[in-house]
């Protein structure tokens, strides 16, 4: 309903002291909001509400607390909300906003405690203040995020120091850490997020922060060792800094209340500590990204609420110890790019809630077990590629009915791909899930001919990478029921055949490669319906005919797609199929009939040429089998040629027997 709707029937507003509306509202907030000036209490969060606050908000002075948050709003605050002296709360977050705040938007406001404000405009709201002003609250709370405040920390922020919660997050800042602000707040805060922002130099060894439970400081390029923090921090963001040196080993004994720990994408080094099984209630465990080093520990017989395990992109070696089956909770595990080697562990057979589980990049050997298939049946995401495993594709791996990426290139499979992959569900329908927490997992994947990240999108990423392997057989027609598949990568095996002619169902593939096998017969005309097409590669097989056109292929027009197949004709290969050189576009048919404008003249030279046919098929015809006699390879490429074509052959000198013959009656004539 229309806001002023609820109100437009009161005759006095006197009466009314606080206003509580949620999840109906829609519109602007109207100027008439002024009239409510015993108003104390205006909770109109979670509503539709867009544009501007009316500037008439100042009048409202008796107002206490003010409720704005996740909303629409998208125009600018005005500066009569600095009249509102006796107002302790402002929650303007989850909106739109834009413009500037200048110190006339907090002239009067003596009293604020709380101040949250942020826009989903990222710095479409910029705070143009004094650098040395002094503001006239005393916050104790205060969240700007995606705002800009910097680049230099704030002289009316360190003014603060009776602040327990701060989130300064994407604020534009580029300075140092403030040390003695810092250090005056340690004692209070208990929650501090200055992520995402440039703030460069070391903390401060003595902070400790006895009362935090919450410390994110990621995606900066703070400096220094690995920071200790009090017993109480429960969730420690510090990834994507210049972090260095080693993990403390006594971290387990300083901060055994820790449940969620980000260290990605520093510098540090040396081993994985043992006191990490002290750690009983760890849910998180990121590391990628790192130069850690040493055995893979076996330390995991004490982590049960382990829900993910990231340790992707360091030099950890040895193998993946039997400990990692006590990890019942474990919803990812990511080992990616090390130096683990053995066999895949069967102990992870216990771990039934794995939705994400990356080995690639290693050097893990033996079959790839058929007990996926059965016990983990909740895996989303499979990659083993990069590695040595052999044996066959398991069949057993077509259970896993919510599997959408299956990536094991560049191993030493072989045998057939498994027709059965054509019942993975998730591939079928598109099905995508939420996974554990959301975590920021980066994955590289090999799509659109290229290697590329990806990260929150990795969930809708639908994709079969066989590539590189020792498969053999043909190519199941059941994949093309796979209507969701982005990527079908299936490149550098020893594959033979045909292309599936149902290929065009695959409406939605972006990358199709089956290059470097041994696929023959023509390309399937359906395969011009594939309009999402961006990456398209069938060279290096015996494929033949004309290559087909139309839609997405017309703007594909790079020979080395189809290059290596020497009975391909057609563009954009320089070969020309038959009867593409008849003059002014005509069909060879087209050609005989025309008229006899060109006179005895032009009967005699079709006449020689008719007649130069056949001693130059006696030459040519000996020309190639003299050398078809010689090389194997080319007598086998030929002669396949030849059982394609004869019959168009066949056809076409009839038709040119029959017009010369026409021509002849019409000359006795």
């Amino acid at each position: 309903m229309n806001f002023w709707t609820v109100f437009q029937a009161a005759p006095t507003t006197a009466w009314c002291h606080s206003i509580y509306m949620k999840n109906q509202l829609v519109g602007n907030l109207p100027d008439s909001l002024g009239r409510f000036e015993n108003l104390r209490y205006l909770y109109l969060e979670s509503n539709s509400f867009w544009g501007s606050i009316p500037s008439s908000i100042g009048n409202l002075s008796s107002l206490q607390e003010l409720w704005l948050s996740y909303n629409q709003m998208n125009g600018t605050i005005p500066q009569s909300i600095g009249q509102l002296s006796k107002l302790d709360t402002l929650y303007l977050h989850s909106n739109s906003w834009e413009g500037v705040l200048t110190e006339a938007h907090f002239l009067n406001l003596t009293r604020l405690e709380t101040f949250w404000m942020d826009t989903t405009l990222k710095k479409s709201l910029s705070l143009n203040l004094s650098y040395g002003w002094i503001p006239p609250f005393r916050l104790k709370s205060i969240q700007l995020e995606n705002c800009q405040v910097g680049p230099k920390f704030p002289i009316w922020i360190q003014s603060q120091t009776e602040l327990e919660y701060i989130i300064l997050k994407n604020a534009g800042i580029s300075d140092i850490v403030p040390g003695d602000w810092i250090s005056k707040l340690s004692s209070q805060v208990t929650d501090l997020d200055l992520s995402y922002n440039k703030i460069r130099g070391k903390l401060p060894q003595s902070l400790r922060f006895p009362k935090a439970t919450y410390i994110e400081l990621s995606s900066n390029l703070l400096e220094g060792p690995f920071p200790l923090w009090s017993s109480g921090v429960v969730d420690l963001f510090l990834e994507k800094n210049l972090f260095s040196g080693p993990i403390p080993p006594n971290l387990g004994e300083i901060m055994p209340n820790l449940e969620v720990l980000f260290l990605s994408e520093n510098f540090l080094n040396g081993s994985i500590p043992q006191s990490i099984l002290k750690i009983e209630y760890l849910r998180i465990f990121a590391v990628r990204d790192n130069q850690l080093s040493g055995t893979f520990p076996d330390i995991w017989t004490n982590s049960q609420a382990m829900g993910v395990l990231d340790l992707a992109n360091n030099s950890l070696h040895g193998t993946i110890p039997k400990s990692m089956g006590n990890l019942l909770g474990l919803s990812f595990l990511i080992l990616s790019d090390n130096h683990l080697e053995g066999e895949f562990p069967s102990s992870l057979k216990n771990c039934k809630g794995l939705i994400r589980l990356d080995l690639g990049g290693n050097n893990l050997s033996g079959n790839i077990p058929w007990w996926i298939g059965d016990e983990l049946s909740s895996l989303m995401i499979l990659r083993l590629r990069s590695n040595k495993f052999s044996g066959v594709v398991p069949s057993k791996l077509c259970h896993l009915s919510l599997l959408h990426l299956l990536g094991v290139a560049q191993n030493n499979l072989t045998g057939f791909i498994p027709k059965c992959l054509g019942n993975l569900t998730s591939l079928v329908y598109g099905n995508s899930t939420n996974t554990f927490l959301n975590y920021p997992e980066e994955m590289m994947i090999v799509a659109k001919g290229t290697q590329l990240e990806y990260s929150s999108t990795l969930d809708y990423v639908y994709c079969i990478d066989l590539s590189q392997n020792h498969l053999m057989g043909g190519i199941p027609s059941e994949i093309t029921s796979l209507f969701a598949l982005g990527t079908l990568n299936l490149s550098m095996n020893h594959l033979n055949g045909s292309i599936p002619q149902n290929i065009g169902n695959l409406r939605w593939l972006e990358t199709l490669d089956h290059s470097n096998n041994s696929l023959s017969g023509p390309i399937p005309q359906s395969i011009s319906a594939l309009t999402s097409l961006a990456h398209f590669k069938l060279s290096h097989n015996n494929l033949v005919g004309r290559i087909p056109t139309g839609n997405q292929l017309q703007t594909l027009n790079d020979s080395s797609i189809y290059e290596g197949n020497p009975l391909l004709c057609g563009l954009p290969l320089p070969t020309k199929c038959p009867g593409d050189d008849t003059s002014n576009g005509q069909t060879p048919t087209d050609a005989a009939d025309t008229k006899e404008d060109g006179g005895n003249e032009k009967n005699s030279e079709m006449l020689w040429f008719y007649v130069s046919i056949g001693p130059g098929f006696v030459v040519g015809f000996w020309g190639v089998c003299g050398t078809l006699l010689v090389k194997k390879t080319w007598r086998h490429a030929y002669f396949r040629f030849v059982d394609d074509t004869k019959d168009w052959i066949a056809l076409m000198i009839a038709l040119k027997v029959a017009a010369f013959r026409r021509k002849m009656g019409l000359e006795q004539n």
